[in-house]
Formats: structure tokens, sequence, C-alpha cells
């Protein structure tokens, strides 16, 4: 199972892994830690990340960037209408009313929706991930802003979904950075003393964020959120392309903004100037040549002319930071510490806006950009079943309250109750009672839309159906579970009719002795009545569950201290005139599930979903048709240079004049080929090419090669015949070490010898009567299988084990007058005690020992 993290950024994006114990975040393909949010479509295939961004100048109608908050938003949104005119590419309505791109791929005009154009940056980081991984990708955890309402959220689900990736998890930015600052603490207090309170700042390339985290040791309770999502580094980023635009119009006269191209190289200067500024407080030069109409431009700034110019934004910082204090209700002097994340932070005068708020200095602790991605695959590995994580628990907040609008009957008033407040803890689920004779309609909206950066108050409707009245034309008990999942996203998961039963006595015999209540949905009346807590199995851990039995009925319940026996007259619960009767029948409810149907603001329809899959997936394929292709026309290439190059050095004295000038001449005609009417060919073609040039090239490549590995094989082969040779000789004088090998065994191994060093003679003399430019006569194979040949032949013989002479037994010695002491025996004695007493003494071993491990090889 995969653990992965994706923090899906506004201008980059990061991946983290769970590897060898740890989070690491990985590298693509040009070991880069960042992978660029841009996308470019071509004639032929996507670019995405670094090499999409390298054409971002050049093919800028057809690249796509600055696309994150455009997810569950319509084209008319105020938002994208001021996002429109600072791109490069044509935003278009797509038939969900969305926001689309329209772009040329494939050489025809096509569009794409937002959910596609994510889902394509994700393919590209899954690819990433697989590659470090060596193996699929699955499962992860993406982040989003902390901000993000549920259509954006559904949405950037729906992009997930789009590319096969199951997402475990939603994970807000800000709650992502707190797990992966608290998780490693060791100094955090218990859970039952006072928490340790961070606060958290991110300010981005596009938003800035804050939170305020209190931790214990294994919990992270995440106390409230605030923000200000048109407060990032690009914002400060365009007050200097305003300054430079103004200044190039008077002194080069150059309309900037009326070329797009001109506009965004500058945006690019303007960054790494923004950058340099924060490094350096002397005058930072800016040049650009060939500008525009073969201009080059050039300026200067400060870091005291940026501050100056970007002091409106400055001043916005305080803002949420004050929001912050006055919801969690603490003192300054109660934050522990302040941690800083975000490329932006890095800017001295928002660094130093933070710490004079807060009256202290700023940790910097985490990795400023890698944070979100780390956390994230911190939550993945706690949700995956294939790791072993520490135990830390993670409570997140709702970030706007959300109240529930319900259809109302004539005898009641009307229905609106406030189910989520902001900051609320979550995942969290509630049920709610409520009591209708047939079909009704939930209508959720956030309470306060002001305070929400979306221009619909609406979350969705949800409708109960096949509500049918009880047989005595009382109103139905109906139990609406409303729950905020793990996604942060609210939903009406289930809905149920609850039917009371009357059973005689002999019925609650028969169900007593033959069944379990809980197993046929039965349960008593009690166990309804009151609140309770439990765990909500489809909102991840450590989520509640409020069972509220009158919390949104018009009607009201009885209490758990009323008589379980009532009637109930006009809605009005009231109990019987007359006094109870002694013995009262028992009464069982029956729990019946009911059909939901959701009608959301922002939802992928299915039809539309299975759509987008086979559409990604054949532009997954012709990405790796074309990857395939590019690749044989540059193996092509790449040959000709090589063997073009070596020809005129090493191999040239391995081809013949004929045949060097030919292959020489093919060479030269396909490299014109390459760059003519081989510029945009078939696969297949370009491999036909490769194979006619290494028809001429392999020949004069194995020569070489040969030449050059035969000596030293020839070399060993050499040493081994010496080698068996002086063993040879030994045996002749009857050298003691191989006396014991027959006289037959060693003259099979002479005539091994005789026959090898003839075979190698004549091959080294073949060999060296043979041209350079002709095939050799033998090869590097045909030497080292002699050399194979020799060894098995020989070893075997000269290698024999000598026999082990037996000493006489000492009676022998007894009887044949050896009556003097014998120290032999006593030294052996005593290597017999030593041995005893350390079984590994001399390589001796215990019989037991020898015995155990035989058994543990085996069962290994």
């Amino acid at each position: 199972m995969s653990v992965v993290g994706f923090d899906l950024g506004f201008q980059n994006c990061h991946i983290a892994i769970a590897r060898a114990g740890g989070i690491e975040t990985v590298a693509n393909e040009f070991s880069d830690r960042c992978t660029p949010a841009i996308i470019s479509f071509g004639s032929k295939n996507r670019t995405i990340g670094v090499a999409a961004k390298n054409q971002l100048i050049t093919h800028a109608e057809n690249t796509v960037y600055n696309f994150k908050r455009f997810h569950g938003r319509s084209l008319n949104d105020h938002f994208v209408q001021l996002e429109r005119g600072k791109l490069s590419y044509d935003l278009v309505e797509m038939k969900n009313g969305g926001v689309g791109v329209k772009v040329m791929y494939m050489d025809a005009e096509d569009f794409f929706s937002v959910e596609q154009i994510t889902a394509m940056l994700l393919t590209k980081l899954k690819e990433t991930a697989e590659t470090n991984l060596k193996k699929p990708v699955t499962d992860c955890v993406i982040s989003v802003p902390s901000f993000f309402t549920d259509a954006e959220r559904r949405s950037v689900l729906g992009a997930a979904q789009i590319v096969g990736l199951n997402c475990l998890r939603l994970m807000n930015d800000m709650t992502a950075v707190a797990l992966n600052y608290g998780i490693y603490k060791q100094d955090l207090p218990a859970p039952e003393e006072k928490p340790k309170i961070v606060v958290f700042v991110d300010m981005g390339h596009s938003a800035f964020q804050v939170s305020a985290c209190a931790f214990n040791k294994g919990r992270l309770k995440v106390l409230c959120t605030a923000f200000d999502p048109t407060l990032g580094g690009r914002h400060f980023d365009e007050k200097i392309m305003e300054y430079f635009c103004s200044e190039f119009k008077s002194k080069y006269k150059l309309e900037v903004k009326s070329k797009i191209r001109a506009l965004l190289r500058l945006n690019q200067e303007c960054e790494k100037l923004k950058k340099l500024m924060s490094s350096n407080s002397m005058d930072i030069p800016i040049n650009i040549e060939c500008f525009m109409n073969d201009l080059d431009v050039s300026g200067k700034m400060n870091r005291s002319q940026f501050e100056e110019l970007c002091a409106s934004l400055l001043q916005r910082i305080e803002a949420p930071l004050r929001s912050l204090m006055e919801q969690v209700q603490l003192r300054v002097d109660d934050i522990s510490a302040v941690e800083i994340i975000g490329g932006a932070t890095r800017i001295p005068a928002v660094k130093e806006r933070i710490a004079k708020f807060f009256g202290k200095d700023v940790s910097t602790t985490l990795n400023a950009d890698e944070a979100v991605a780390r956390g994230c695959a911190l939550q993945c590995a706690i949700l995956s079943p294939a790791f072993k994580v520490r135990e830390f628990s993670v409570t997140d907040v709702v970030q706007f309250s959300i109240s529930l609008r319900w259809t109302t009957e004539a005898d009641e008033t009307e229905g609106v109750h406030e189910v989520y407040s902001k900051n609320h803890a979550a995942p969290f689920s509630q049920i709610l009672t409520f009591y209708r004779k047939g079909p009704f309609q939930l209508e959720a909206f956030y309470s306060d839309p002001a305070t929400v950066p979306y221009p619909e108050a609406k979350i969705g409707q949800f409708v109960v159906q096949n509500i049918a009245s009880p047989n005595d034309g009382e109103k139905a008990k109906v139990k609406v579970k409303v729950c905020v999942d793990t996604h942060s996203i609210f939903t009406v998961s289930t809905a149920s009719v609850i039917e009371r039963m009357e059973l005689n006595s002999t019925d609650c015999r028969s169900i007593d002795s033959d069944m379990d209540p809980q197993t046929m949905g039965f349960f008593e009346i009690a166990d309804l009545e009151g609140n309770v807590q439990q765990e909500c199995s489809d909102t991840g851990t450590h989520s509640q569950v409020k069972i509220d039995a009158d919390r949104t009925s018009p009607l009201p319940e009885r209490n758990s201290n009323e008589e379980p026996l009532t009637t109930r007259e006009n809605g009005i619960d009231k109990k019987g005139d007359h006094p109870p009767e002694a013995k009262k029948p028992k009464i069982k409810v029956k729990n019946i599930e009911l059909p939901v149907e959701a009608n959301l603001v922002w939802q992928l329809g299915k039809d539309l979903l299975n759509m987008y899959i086979e559409n990604e997936g054949k532009m997954i394929m012709q990405d790796k048709l074309e990857k395939d292709r590019n690749d044989a026309k540059n193996a092509v290439e790449e040959y000709v240079y090589e063997f073009r190059d070596k020809l005129s050095g090493p191999y040239g004295k391995f081809a013949a004049e004929k045949d060097l000038d030919r292959f020489s001449k093919l060479l030269s005609e396909t490299e014109d080929w390459l760059y003519e009417e081989g510029e945009d060919q078939l696969k297949e073609i370009y491999l036909n090419k490769l194979d006619e040039l290494q028809k001429l090239g392999s020949p004069i490549q194995v020569r070489y090669e040969e030449a050059k590995k035969q000596p030293q094989l020839f070399e060993e082969l050499g040493h081994k015949l010496q080698h068996y040779t002086k063993i040879l000789e030994e045996h002749r004088n009857q050298g003691e070490k191989y006396s014991h090998i027959d006289v037959l065994e060693m003259e099979k191994v002479e005539k091994c010898i005789i026959e090898t060093m003839a075979w190698m003679n004549n091959a080294v003399n073949a060999q060296a009567n043979q041209s350079l430019h002709n095939d050799p006569v033998v090869f590097s194979k045909d030497i080292k299988a002699k050399q194979k040949m020799l060894d098995s032949n020989c070893n075997p013989i000269v290698t024999q084990p000598k026999p082990k002479v037996e000493s006489p037994k000492e009676e022998e010695r007894f009887f044949n007058g050896d009556h003097h002491h014998n120290n032999e025996k006593d030294s052996a004695d005593e290597t017999i005690k030593s041995t005893l007493k350390n079984p590994q003494h001399n390589g001796d071993h215990n019989p037991t020992e020898n015995t155990t491990i035989v058994k543990n090889l085996d069962n290994c």
C-alpha cells in the first residue's frame, strides 16, 4: 500500500512519501523537489511540470497555469473574472457551468474543465511518486487551503478520481503543517495538563493562512483558523510589475501590458528580483534583453523601495492575526511559539510584521516549502493499515458555520437551525429527529455568507424519501444523520424511520430466546433517548456522533423521565388520565433505512466523470506513444553523433577504407534526413533507421571491443594454465600435498592442459596475423568458455581432500609396548575439555546445536 502526500500548490507542488521509517520529499526527473503546477498542450502530446514551465513564454496561449482557485466556480464568478485578465490562455464555460480552458491540442481546438487540468497535474505527480517508490500509487492524502468550501473540495476530489487516486483525506494546509510539527515533538505536555499553544502562519504564492493549535502528548487539536485569500507572494510580484510597467512606459515608450509574453517575462524577472531583495538591502538591477520591439530594458530597485510599494499589502497582515486571537480568546503571552512557512514569509517585512504582532521571534524549524506535503504523508501513514505510526490524534475544525433549513407542514413554524458553528470540532456527526407524514427536504447553507470567500452560500439540498405514516395516522419519527466528514465536506449521510412495535409476552419470549434484538434491527426506546457519543465509521477516527432526541424536531419528544406509554393529541404528548396498568405491553422499535437524494451545488455527474476518466486515459496513452517516438528519434540522433566522433578516433582502424567511406556517408545522410523529412515520423521508421545504421556500425564496434578485451582474457587463461601445470609438476615430484591423487586422474589434468594450451597458442597466433578491420578469429565468449572448461575438468581433481589417517587405538599401543605416558593423548584430552567448555573452539560445535541450525535453515 502506497503512502503518499500531495501538496497541490498554486504555483508549485511537492510530493512526500513514507519510506525507511521516515517521511521523504521526493524529486522529479529533473532532480527538483518542486514541480511547477503548469500544463502545456502541443500538437502531439502534453508536457507537465518543469518542461511545461520552460514553454510558458514561447507557447503562452496553450500553457495553463494559476488554475487552482477555479475549482467549484462558474465563469461569471467575480474572482474568476478578476483572474481572467492576468492569463495568457482563454477561459470558457463548460456544459456543467464550471470553468474550463480553451487550448489547441493535437492540432485541434479542445476544451478542458479545471478538474481535468488538475487531474493532468496529479497524473504527473503520481508518476513521479511511482518512479521513486517503484510500485503503483493509489492511496494518498491531498492538501487544500483551509478556506476551501464544500464545492471546491468536491471538485478537487473529482480530479483525484479522474486519475484513479483514492484520496483518503483532503487535508487543510494548516492542519498538515501542525501534524508535521507536533508528531516529532517529545516535550509536549501530558494529556491531562494544560496544552501547548502554537500559532502557524503560512503565506504562500496566492494566500495568507493562520491557525492556532493546541498540543498534548499524542494529540493535536486545531482551535481556530483565519485567512486572507487575496494576499500572497504573487501580489507582491504584481506591485513590482506595476512599478516597472510604468517605468518602461516613460523610459522606453513601451506598453508592456499589450503583449502577454512580455508581461510573463517581466513577471518572472520581478519574482527573481523579490527573492534577491529578501537577502540583500542594496540596489538590485533588472535587465531583460530583447524585451519588446527588439529593445533591451533595465531598471533597479532596493528593499526600502519595495516595502514602500507594498505598504498596503503589509498592512493587511495584521487583520487575520487579530481575527485569530479574537476567536481563540487567548492573550499573546499564552502562545508558546509562532511557526512560519510559505515562500512569501521569507520577505523580511512580512516576518517583522508577524513577530511584532506576537511580541516574540518567529520560528523557522519547519521546511517552508515542504511542510504541507510532509504532513499529508504523515496523515496518509496514520490512515494506512500497512504502516505503524506513533499514536497521534488529529482534530480539525469546521471553517464556516453551517445551518439547515427544512420544509415545514401547515401546523409548524419555519424550520432553521445551525448544526455546526464556526470552529466546531471536525470530523463530527449529529443525528437529528424529525416527525413527518411524508418525504421532506433539507437545505444546507453557510450561516454567515459574508465570511465565506465563495459567491454561493448554499451547500446543497437533500430529500428524504419513502416516508410512510404509521398505521395509527401519527407522524413518523425520522432520524437524520448529518456529518462533516474527513474531507471537511458537509453531507446528509443516512436517514431512517423509527417504527414502534407492540409485542405480547409470547412474542417477547420468542424473540428473547431465539435471536439477539440487535441482529434483527430492533432496540429499546431508551437507547434512542438522551445523548451518547460513539465513533463514526464514515468520518474517520476520533469523530463523534451526537444523537440528539429533540434537537431539530418542531414537536417535542418526551423526556427520559416520562412514562413510556403516552397519547399524542394535536402534536403534544400527554400522559394518560387513567392510572397505569399493572402490566404494560413491551414496546420495541424497528429502524428502517430511507433513501436520501442529494442535489449539491457542485458535483461531477457520474457520466461526466466517466467521460473524463476515459479521456485522461487516452491522453496518458498518447503521451506515452509520443515519448516512445521521441526516444526512438533521439536514439538515432545519438547513434549518428557518437559513431561520427568515434570513427575519426578509436574506431577508425577497425574498418576498411571502403566500409569507412560508406558508413560515413550513411551517417551524414541520416543526419540530413533527421532535420528534414525525418523531423516527424513514426516510431517504427526511426527504429528501422537505427537498424540500418547498426548493420554497418555494430561489426566495427565489436572488433574494437574484442581487441580491447581479448588480451586480458588470454592473460587470465595463461595464468590458469600455469597454475594447473605447477600442480602437475608437484605431483610428478611426489610432493606431499598432492600425493593422494590418483595417477590416472592427473593424466586427465595433463591432457586438458595440453589441449587448452595448444588451442590458445593457435588462437593467439591466428589473431595476431588477422587484420584489425576484419572480424576476429575468436571472440571473448570463446575464451571465457575455454576458461570454464579448464576449471570444470581440472579443479575437481586437484582439490580432492587428503584422506585422514586414523591413529592406532590405545589398546594396540599398549600391547605394542607403548607403556610410557602419552603426551599427545593428554594434549588431546585438554583440547576436548576446552571444546566442551567453549563449543565454538577450533570450529567444533555441539551436536545439539548443529541439529538446531539445520532446523532453522529448513524453516527458512
